[in-house]
């Protein structure tokens, strides 16, 4: 059993390595900002698609990819585009303005913060679950905006804090998951490490 938990963490650790090498992988300052706004750009029409309901939740979701690919290459483009897509979402679909900066925003910000600090997934996982946690709390019980529908009241609820808590925890590891093979799939596909362009 722990020769078992031992290859598990032997395995978090590479995954987290093999995303950390993208860290700074574009080094001209001009090119890092037009790929700043390129993502931000996409990342706001994937917040926007929440409009359509349905499928669109889903797919609003992904918006949380662009900001932590810009957050994984430099923590200060992650946070230019953050704000830049604040900025578009506010013009084009300001009914997700408080949506994008406590959910899908802050994790993507949040998780790629964690990538550049932390050396285990778990660690990376709860960071980011705890951030959106507080974030989804902020805004049911300091904004007081039903996110979660009319059914959670304004009222601190500790069983509805658990389990925001939970889900938080388990969606940030599915998206630690997701960033982990898609890098493995990009390393795979230029058959080498991570490129400087």
């Amino acid at each position: 059993m722990n020769g078992l938990m031992k290859s598990c963490k032997q395995i978090l650790s590479s995954d987290i390595k093999i995303v950390s090498q993208y860290i700074g992988i574009i080094d001209n300052p001009t090119r890092r900002f037009v790929f700043g706004a390129l993502l931000a750009s996409f990342a706001a029409i994937l917040q926007s698609a929440g409009i359509l309901g349905g499928f669109g939740f889903f797919v609003s979701a992904l918006s949380t990819l662009p900001i932590l690919i810009a957050t994984i290459i430099s923590k200060q483009l992650g946070i230019l585009t953050y704000i830049v897509e604040f900025a578009m979402i506010s013009m084009i679909q300001p009914s997700e303005l408080f949506a994008f900066p406590f959910t899908t925003g802050l994790l993507g910000l949040c998780m790629g913060f964690a990538f550049g600090i932390f050396k285990k997934g778990f660690f990376v996982t709860v960071f980011s679950g705890v951030s959106l946690t507080l974030g989804i709390l902020f805004i049911l019980y300091i904004i007081q905006f039903p996110l979660l529908g009319p059914s959670v009241t304004s009222s601190v609820d500790m069983n509805i804090i658990m389990v925001i808590a939970l889900f938080s925890i388990l969606y940030s590891w599915i998206w630690m998951k997701v960033l982990i093979l898609l890098v493995k799939k990009i390393n795979r596909m230029i058959g080498k490490g991570p490129f400087h362009f």
